[in-house]
């Protein structure tokens, strides 16, 4: 009972629109979901990509959080443009609260100098929001000392149980060999998204900052010699900082990528921000980067804030990614992130 109440008031903060930790989705494998990181990656790998997450998040609750997104996105190299479209959605399975957005994104690419180059991105979304209001328990019938639930519900929503609105984001990206760094703004339009006060919360912008470099471990002629193929061996330090009205968060870690195997570790946090401990979780990863461009990554997140572990059960998640590319093109070189899969 005592998961079920901590999931209840969880659900509370996000109805009213109180807690925007709710609003917004968030994956660990950041970088394995470009375009919903910043619309500016649209197209960075100069060829046509597909790509799918999916997280679940706090399993050990009574009901946990689940989010997905899928993307595809490709390259128009005449018009130094990538165009795309995503598909982003949640849902709990305690008051089936659920957002779906499907939005279209568009990047063009200015370079720089020889190995450098900045990319402008824009999305623009719909977004569908529903509830099913049946299945929600208000504050007022939680007895937190007896740890139970008490009273009947009220009906607090009398005939709006969805809401739907535009959004726009955009951002922009550069990098070169070694180094990338990107900026994004989300929700723009700062959208009505309460289903208690129509017209008067709103949902802030979310800014981001993302950024990393990565070194080369071994000489890149040092390869595989029963295959003939060379072998990627690169260790690379990212981040990724957002904002959203008064709450802020930090992802930095590490990815080691030994051909065709990558693992990765990092923490998720602000501990020295708040005078209130502010640690939320450390991430392990491994991924596989194969020969054929098919990328595949599992990471578990550990609860090291007062959730904890034992009760939040951590959170699930994995990535899939595909790059179609054209090998009759020659050797036109990948211009994605230089190092950083996830």
């Amino acid at each position: 009972m005592r998961k079920l109440l901590q999931l209840s008031v969880y659900m509370i903060l996000a109805l009213s629109n109180q807690q925007l930790e709710a609003q917004d989705m968030q994956f660990s494998q950041f970088y394995a979901a470009p375009i919903y990181l910043n619309p500016a990656f649209t197209g960075s790998t100069e060829w046509t990509r597909v790509g799918m997450n999916y997280r679940n998040q706090w399993p050990g609750l009574d009901h946990s959080f689940n989010t997905f997104s899928a993307y595809f996105d490709h390259f128009i190299a005449h018009r130094n443009s990538g165009v795309g479209v995503i598909v982003n959605g949640t849902r709990d399975t305690f008051a089936q609260l659920q957002n779906i957005d499907l939005g279209l994104t568009y990047s063009y690419r200015v370079r720089l100098g020889e190995e450098r180059y900045l990319h402008a991105g824009f999305q623009a979304s719909f977004v569908n929001r529903n509830v099913n209001v049946e299945g929600i328990i208000l504050g007022t019938q939680l007895d937190i000392d007896r740890g139970i639930v008490v009273g009947e519900g009220v009906n607090w929503v009398t005939d709006v149980s969805q809401r739907s609105h535009e959004d726009i984001n955009a951002g922009l990206y550069y990098y070169d060999d070694k180094f990338w760094l990107g900026i994004a703004a989300h929700h723009l339009t700062q959208p009505y998204t309460s289903f208690l006060q129509m017209q008067e919360n709103r949902l802030p912008i979310r800014y981001s900052v993302h950024g990393g470099v990565t070194f080369d471990l071994f000489s890149p002629g040092i390869g595989d010699v029963i295959n003939n193929t060379l072998q990627e061996r690169t260790l690379s330090l990212a981040f990724n900082y957002k904002r959203q009205g008064v709450f802020d968060q930090l992802d930095f870690g590490a990815e080691l990528f030994y051909a065709p195997v990558i693992v990765g570790l990092w923490y998720r946090g602000l501990p020295t921000k708040h005078a209130l401990p502010n640690n939320e979780a450390l991430i392990a990863l491994m991924g596989f980067s194969l020969p054929n461009d098919l990328q595949i990554g599992y990471s578990y997140d550990f609860t090291i804030s007062r959730l904890g572990w034992r009760n939040s059960g951590g959170a699930h998640e994995v990535s899939v990614r595909y790059t179609f590319r054209n090998y009759k093109l020659g050797k036109r070189h990948d211009r994605a992130i230089p190092g950083f899969k996830y």
